[in-house]
């Protein structure tokens, strides 16, 4: 069954999910967290459609592949075409805003890029981006003052401010328009913030963001 992008009151978004870009160290202390340099551009990588679940429903890991960590991230849902867009037409053609995980099997990641090898089967596999609904956008949005947290089984253990990320989302969404057409219906993600690990079974989540949209779920036993 195919993910469709829906806004939180429950309205279909009129196209369907395209491709999912995401960026990988857009945080500093997420990059020394994983020992990995500070990039002095953003590190692109795309998740296909096939990834998507829905984030209300219980997450089913499946742990034969190693270790499935969490990464909570802010997602941006692009409303309008852009190719070689500016950081202003591209702010202006994001739809609608909500919460993603950006699921990764570590140690299958980790052994792929000691190889020197691409890593995207660490991170593009089915159900390896669960997504929220998304607010819908009317008008401008401070894209400086967005807060975002996960809270497993009660304990705070991620929360990010898009104020300290390293490229920010208008000019991110320029530069990702620099190398590949964002359509109506893609998806962004912009990134983790510190306090990544390993994603407990049979856990209780809890997402906010900015207290405009907040989500429970669940890991499956």
């Amino acid at each position: 069954m195919h993910f469709v992008p829906r806004f939180s009151d429950g309205q279909d978004f009129p196209h369907a999910l395209g491709k999912i870009v995401c960026v990988g160290r857009n945080y500093a202390e997420h990059a020394k967290e994983l020992d990995n340099p500070v990039p002095s551009s953003p590190l692109l990588f795309i998740k296909p459609a096939t990834a998507a679940v829905p984030l209300k429903e219980p997450i089913d890991i499946a742990l034969s592949r190693g270790e499935v960590h969490f990464e909570t991230e802010l997602a941006l849902l692009i409303g309008e075409s852009l190719t070689e867009a500016s950081p202003q037409q591209a702010e202006q053609a994001v739809a609608g805003i909500g919460l993603a995980l950006d699921l990764t099997l570590r140690d299958v990641q980790s052994r792929l890029k000691e190889k020197g090898h691409p890593w995207e089967i660490s991170k593009a596999f089915d159900g390896a981006c669960p997504l929220s609904p998304f607010l819908r956008l009317n008008g401008p949005l401070d894209w400086s003052s967005l807060h975002f947290s996960l809270d497993i089984n009660d304990e705070r253990r991620q929360t990010g401010d898009t104020a300290d990320l390293l490229f920010p989302i208008p000019e991110l969404l320029a530069e990702m328009s620099r190398h590949f057409t964002l359509s109506p219906g893609d998806v962004v993600l912009t990134g983790t913030p510190a306090g990544v690990g390993r994603l407990p079974r049979d856990a209780d989540l809890h997402f906010d963001l900015n207290g405009w949209l907040e989500l429970d779920t669940r890991v499956a036993p």
